[in-house]
């Protein structure tokens, strides 16, 4: 079995860039099995119901700067 696995790996290494993303996407695509039909619309609820949130003052926005500002200060996992 390993050898079969080190043969594939050798082939993989010897594509080109976008053969390895195609090949990547695929794979992935697979893995994640058939999209979920209901997803579109779960978001579209999500977002309407943030702009209530916004609308209604229930939530406070933060600029993006402050975001990205706050984000880079947080020390960094390993």
């Amino acid at each position: 079995m390993a050898n079969v696995v080190e043969e594939i790996e050798a082939k993989i290494r010897s594509l080109k860039p976008e053969e390895k993303t195609e090949l990547l996407r695929s794979l992935i695509a697979k893995l994640d099995g058939p999209p979920d039909s209901d997803v579109g619309r779960a978001w579209v609820e999500v977002a309407r119901r943030r702009q209530r949130e916004i609308v209604e003052g229930k939530v406070k926005l933060v600029p993006g700067d402050r975001v990205f500002e706050n984000m880079r200060s947080r020390p960094k996992r390993r």
